[in-house]
């Protein structure tokens, strides 16, 4: 299977390609400066200046754009926007780092774990960033996405256990009753749904177990 990993250089993205190249996996790393992951294929590109034609012939593309700050933020949609538009209309699924603040904490779907009371006001931007690209992808019957919200409690230097519990829509707790994954057990589960693509079309979630 031949896959590409685009902001390969970023922490969720590094450890989804360390994953995939230990899965068998052929893995391409999509970045701007210099490769810093493990893959040995690269194509040194921005983001935004990808086109049709560099994405063709993979099985599956990774969004792991991520940004943080008020100025940069708005590249999370335009980043998931632009990928729909080279991928439209063909066989390479498109599988988005997402976010957890669009998730769902009532059986009705009304309401979002941002926008709890406990919701930090310094993460609502990012958390309406997420969602905003969620809400893009709903719209694209013409791409083959998958979104995979991570724990409410994303842990970039957690450890790896290789075991996590997949979840829905809604915001799932583990057997401690907790929300929390590693960014190395993500990628686990990011890498077992690019091979199983089980969930097309689909917003799914997990939870370290």
């Amino acid at each position: 299977m031949k896959i590409a990993v685009v902001c390969a250089n970023g922490k969720a993205g590094k450890l989804i390609v360390k994953e995939a190249m230990e899965k068998g996996l052929q893995v391409t790393a999509v970045v701007r400066g210099e490769n810093r992951s493990a893959a040995t294929d690269v194509i040194q590109k921005d983001l935004f200046d990808l086109t049709a034609g560099d994405l063709a012939g993979f099985d599956a593309v990774v969004d792991a754009f991520g940004a943080w700050t008020p100025d940069t933020i708005e590249g999370i949609a335009k980043a998931v926007h632009h990928l729909c538009g080279l991928l439209s209309g063909t066989q390479t699924r498109l599988l988005v780092v997402g976010g957890a603040g669009s998730l769902y904490v009532n059986p009705e779907h009304t309401l979002c774990v941002s926008d709890g009371k406990g919701f930090p006001d310094a993460f609502k931007p990012l958390a309406a960033a997420h969602a905003k690209a969620l809400d893009e992808l709903r719209t694209r019957s013409d791409v083959k996405w998958t979104y995979i919200s991570p724990a409410g409690d994303f842990q970039a230097d957690g450890a790896r256990s290789g075991r996590y519990r997949l979840g829905g829509e809604e915001l799932t707790l583990n057997s401690k009753g907790e929300s929390v994954i590693s960014y190395a057990d993500y990628a686990v589960a990011m890498v077992d749904e690019v091979i199983g693509g089980r969930h097309i079309q689909q917003r799914i979630s997990v939870v370290s177990e």
